[in-house]
């Protein structure tokens, strides 16, 4: 990596010396990985999902391959935040880098209740909001396709979390661009775009679907293109930072969220077929950055959009 490159970035307060973190659901909790040097080209690292209660994810098949993806149905299986700060307290406040605590978007009392217990755990740098998840109490949508819904849960969470609060929008959001201007107008200081795109897969075997909720998560590069281009459209909208995630497999990618309009990049699917894709990503990226004559990522945000 060159010496002279600089790809360290900001998401508001939070400076992080790479533009890389895992996507919540893929860091091992093994505390071999939560230091050097496993850490190496990952500038923050977000937890697995967080819901007030324990949940038991998903029932059958839970992760099937598709051409240049992967579809999953964990079902945001967790310990629940109690059983979270004490098993795993340490690790989090011992850890190098910032840590993001994903927090499932549950009913809003329930997710109050979440953030008070992450607001007494010392080392939590920011919440990530997850809006993908179903409001129970309104047919089950999701939080975040509709603008009242994703307003309501944004202004529920951001009524007790005092630190850094970023929402994970929904790929199914019914206008992009809208739903993120509301969720910076109730006081996120970020916005991760996006969550997994819904798919779906048959077992040949049987002829009958291979996930037992039928409709399943699609990661990996098949969706990088469909992701870029909700990054445009929610960066064009809004003012506070934006993180892009989806499909991102190397440094050409992440440069390509970049200049789209993302100042960081969460990486999935691609840690489970190389542990250090972090690293690599981040090797290419001084290549990249000179060929636009810039000495910093940062200087390159937005680039596509300039005159």
């Amino acid at each position: 990596m060159s010496m002279t490159t600089d790809i360290s970035v900001r998401i508001g307060s939070l400076r992080l010396e790479s533009p890389v973190i895992p996507a919540s659901g893929v860091w091992p909790y093994a505390p071999e990985f939560w230091r050097e040097p496993k850490l190496n080209g990952i500038g923050a690292l977000c937890t697995k999902a967080i819901s007030l209660e324990p949940r038991r994810g998903n029932r059958g098949v839970r992760v099937w391959e598709t051409p240049s993806g992967l579809l999953n149905s964990i079902g945001l299986q967790n310990c629940g935040v109690r059983e979270f700060a004490e098993h795993y307290g340490e690790l989090v406040r011992s850890c190098p880098r910032p840590v993001i605590a994903n927090v499932v978007m549950e009913r809003p009392a329930e997710t109050q209740e979440t953030l008070r217990v992450l607001e007494d755990m010392e080392g939590i740098a920011a919440a990530e909001l997850n809006i993908s998840c179903p409001n129970v109490d309104g047919e089950g949508m999701a939080w975040g396709v509709e603008c009242a819904s994703a307003a309501e849960a944004v202004r529920a969470a951001r009524k007790i979390w005092r630190g850094p609060l970023w929402v994970k929008m929904t790929p199914q959001a019914a206008d992009p661009a809208a739903v993120a201007r509301v969720i910076e107008s109730e006081g996120a200081d970020a916005i991760v775009c996006a969550n997994t795109w819904l798919g779906m897969a048959v077992d040949m075997a049987t002829g009958k679907p291979a996930f037992d909720r039928v409709v399943a998560g699609l990661s990996g590069p098949a969706v990088f293109p469909l992701s870029l281009r909700m990054v445009w459209q929610v960066a064009g909208a809004v003012s506070i930072p934006v993180v892009g995630c989806g499909g991102v497999t190397t440094a050409s990618d992440g440069m390509g969220m970049t200049v789209a309009g993302a100042s960081a990049v969460e990486v999935g699917s691609a840690f489970f077929n190389n542990i250090s894709a972090g690293e690599a990503i981040c090797a290419g990226l001084p290549e990249l950055i000179a060929r636009y004559k810039a000495e910093r990522l940062a200087e390159l945000v937005g680039f596509a959009r300039l005159g």
